[in-house]
This record gives structure tokens, sequence and C-alpha cells, in this order.
């Protein structure tokens, strides 16, 4: 591991000014940037602790019913809220089909958002990786991409962005509250992270010094018709292949709204607002089929992803069918019906 200095910040304002400088990285949980680290890609000069920070740890209601949720936020505590429990299941759901439970007892809000991807050639600095070393090519575009991109992808890159409770987030809407040298700003999540165009090295829109403070959702997030499903090559502790995130409002038997992204398929959560307006008015079954064009309109597979163009398909369908009778896929059910 590259030496460098390390910060531990007495509040917010501090944090900030020692963030700010050249070659700083921010640490929470620390649960893939050290691993980053130790396998020498990233070599941050500086690391800047927001542990001390108890301010960035709490989950409160906001005056219109709806959560906040600190950056600092363990996913264990964050999945085992009541508040969270109850207004946001879908989000608790999603925590709970990731990791292992010692990394969500480390793992933070704030360092979720912005975990890096799981490419192979991303981890192997043996190798050529746009992401790593802009410039240097994409061999898993000829390579080895059985977890890589179907949608969104570019010349540059086909990495998929490993995060399931971003899926989450992104169906529910959540907007991500920031500090930084320029002031407080709050971004939301389908404009948080991007995808690779011809600059993959950047994940998300932060800007250098910038810090995440906490998640905001909005209120009645589909607290009885939601579900994640996620599909993987192993029944725990695996990334998905294909993940999908769906709540529902049900007029009878149709669906009166609904919010979707998946999850697996792209660098970033993957949700398109035209296929949550098809889907009003139709029946379960009806409402996946047409949310499955119009979200995998234009997927492409490469030699050894092509199979997850069905597979998002299928999934999408089990999992709307699933929301709308209001029967989650719970993280510890591995049979799916």
């Amino acid at each position: 591991m590259t030496p460098f200095a390390f910060d531990r910040a007495g509040d917010l304002p501090a944090a900030l000014r020692a963030g700010g400088a050249p070659g700083a990285r921010f640490l929470a949980g620390g649960t893939n940037l050290v691993d980053l680290m130790k396998y020498g890609v990233e070599a941050p000069r500086r690391l800047v602790d927001l542990g001390p920070l108890d301010g960035l740890r709490r989950v409160e209601e906001t005056p219109d019913g709806g959560l906040r949720i600190g950056a600092l936020v363990t996913n264990a505590d964050c999945a085992a809220h009541p508040l969270v429990m109850e207004r946001a299941p879908l989000l608790a759901s999603a925590i709970l089909h990731g990791a292992t439970p010692q990394l969500r007892n480390m793992a933070t809000t704030g360092g979720n958002l912005l975990q890096r991807t799981r490419c192979y050639y991303f981890y192997d600095t043996a190798t050529a990786c746009n992401k790593r070393a802009p410039g240097t090519g994409c061999p898993a575009r000829e390579g080895v991409n059985r977890i890589h991109a179907i949608l969104g992808h570019s010349e540059h890159c086909i990495a998929t962005h490993p995060s399931d409770m971003c899926v989450a987030l992104a169906a529910l809407e959540a907007v991500v509250e920031v500090e930084g040298p320029g002031g407080a700003r709050r971004i939301p999540m389908a404009d948080f992270h991007r995808l690779p165009d011809d600059a993959p090295e950047r994940d998300t829109t932060l800007a250098h010094g910038e810090v995440i403070t906490a998640v905001a959702i909005p209120p009645d997030r589909f607290g009885s018709h939601h579900t994640y499903l996620k599909l993987r090559d192993r029944l725990s502790y695996a990334f998905a292949l294909v993940s999908v995130a769906v709540g529902v409002g049900m007029e009878g038997t149709a669906i009166r709204e609904a919010r979707i992204a998946l999850g697996g398929v792209a660098h970033k959560p993957w949700r398109r607002e035209e296929a949550e307006a098809a889907m009003r008015g139709l029946a379960p079954e009806a409402a996946g089929e047409r949310a499955a064009a119009i979200l995998l309109e234009g997927a492409r597979g490469f030699s050894h992803n092509a199979f997850k163009i069905e597979l998002a398909r299928r999934a999408i369908g089990r999992a709307v069918r699933q929301a709308a009778s209001g029967t989650p896929q719970h993280h510890a059910n591995k049979v799916i019906l």
C-alpha cells in the first residue's frame, strides 16, 4: 500500500477543508476504498476519516413524512431501523440482499453510493483499464465479460455498478445531499451516477472535495407493494447478474403508478420514466412485459453476457407480479417460485 497521510475530522467544516486538498479522499466504513488501496488500484495522498461526525449517523423523519438517512448510518442499522422498515421497506430489502452481515455492519450509506465497479480488469493492475488508467483500453469488451453491462455502455467501458442499495434508492427517487467548498446541494439519484461515455474514470457527478451528508427519501414509498429481486451466480455474497427494484400503487387489479430500476446491467442503476408511465392502467402481467420492452430497448450483450438480456426481461416480469400481489422477495428466501 502506498504511504498516505491520515486526518480525523473533528467536525464537517474541518473535514471539508482537509478533503479539498489535492489527492485527498474521504473515508467512511472503508469496505471498498481500503480494498482498492491494498490492490494498488487507488493511491490517495490523504485519507480524511469521517468516523467522528456523529451528526451523520441519524435516521430521521422529514416534515413531509419522508426519511433522511445520514451518510454514516451503517447498512445494517439502516436496514433494521423501524422508520426504514415502515416507510421504505424496499430499501431495507435491497440492503439485506447485499454483502454479508460483517460487511453491512461496517459499510455506510455514503460509502455504498460511492463503491466502484467489480470488473475483473479494473481490479487487476497488470491489465489495461480505461476506468483505472484512462486511455489504456477496455479488455473486457473482448475478454471475460459475464458480469458486465448490456445497457448504457460505451466503447471505453462496459463495467456495471455493483450496489444493491443504489438500485432501490433509484426506484425510490431518493435525493443525495452533498456539502462542499461551494456550499450545499441536492442531487437526484437519477443524476448522481454517470454512464461511462468517454470518461469512465468518473463514476459520479460529485466534485472533488464534496462529501455526501445524507440521502433523502420522499414519503409514501410503496410500503405494501414492492419487491427487490436479485439474480446471481451464488445464493449469497455475490453481486447481481440482474436485479430489479420495483414499487407499485394498485387500483383494483391494475397498476395505478410504478417505479422500477435495474441493477447489474449498466454503469449506474437503470431507470426510465417512460417505462413507468407505460405500466399505468395495466394488469401486472402486461405491465411487466411493457416495462421490460422499454427498459431493455437498445440492450446489447457481448461474448459472455448476452444471456442477461433475456434474464432481465424475465426478472422484470416476475418482480412486477410479486410487487403487485404484495409478496416481496424476502432476502432470506433463496427459492424463487
